[in-house]
């Protein structure tokens, strides 16, 4: 009995507590034009090489007007095309094919989970090539899991992503793409 109530009191106290503060160095905000901004707390003790790439790119500004070339409703939205997927380049018809001028990363494969909100990097058919490609997923989808690198997951903002233009077809190519703006560590910001 006293171990229920002990139990008892300790989910109380749980449900009112705040959640402990994410490490602003290790949050990044995508400022979505025209739609909002999403807060992604990185994970470097869970794959510490991408979320080091991840924060390179964005204190350089190379995420900065990158559309999210293609979302799938009921999977993801990716974006992350430092190469091809800005507004100039665009057009090319080659967004999700480019990266940085960096080399590809292994992989970091983990036991976190592809839940809703999750941030994780794309690749080819290799595991080891990823590079600067991200998405952010709509819904589970444990099938990923173990097969793809888990960077982050949304903390704020999850609205915007599930907000974003839809594409069409079973690639979820996106004709008329929604930007990133402006991406930046919170603690930079």
């Amino acid at each position: 009995m006293i171990r229920a109530v002990l139990f008892a009191l300790g989910l109380a106290a749980a449900a009112v507590l705040p959640a402990q503060a994410q490490a602003p160095e290790n949050v990044l905000v995508v400022e979505v034009e025209g739609k909002g901004s999403v807060e992604i707390e990185l994970l470097p003790e869970v794959a510490p090489l991408h979320v080091e790439r991840i924060k390179s790119l964005a204190r350089d500004g190379a995420y900065d007007g990158v559309a999210f070339h293609r979302v799938i409703e009921g999977f993801m939205a990716q974006t992350g095309d430092v190469e091809f997927g800005t507004r100039e380049a665009f057009g090319s018809g080659r967004a999700g094919t480019g990266g940085s001028e960096l080399p590809d990363l292994p992989a970091e494969f983990s036991d976190v989970s592809f839940e809703t909100g999750v941030l994780g990097m794309a690749r080819s058919a290799s595991p080891d090539s990823a590079n600067s490609q991200f998405f952010i997923m709509f819904a589970p989808a444990p099938h990923l899991d173990g097969q793809y690198t888990v960077v982050g997951r949304v903390i704020a903002g999850q609205e915007v992503v599930d907000g974003l233009t839809r594409g069409e077809g079973q690639g979820g190519t996106v004709a008329a793409p929604d930007y990133m703006g402006r991406v930046y560590l919170k603690a930079e910001g």
